[in-house]
């Protein structure tokens, strides 16, 4: 017997499948490390509450 995803859970899988393509479309045009490397960083603002403010990037 399979159970219904709640509204919330929808919510998350749609996300995870967003990420998901972008990542799939990171690696195809600049390679598994730039996407991993993306990721990674995107993680670490999201922990840091460093979106939506300017912040000094290095590159």
């Amino acid at each position: 017997m399979t159970q219904a995803l709640t509204t919330e859970e929808q919510s998350k899988d749609r996300y995870f499948q967003q990420l998901a393509k972008v990542a799939e479309e990171m690696v195809e045009d600049h390679g598994k490390d730039f996407a991993a490397g993306a990721l990674v960083l995107a993680a670490r603002w999201v922990a840091e509450n460093r979106l939506g403010t300017p912040q000094d990037v290095k590159h």
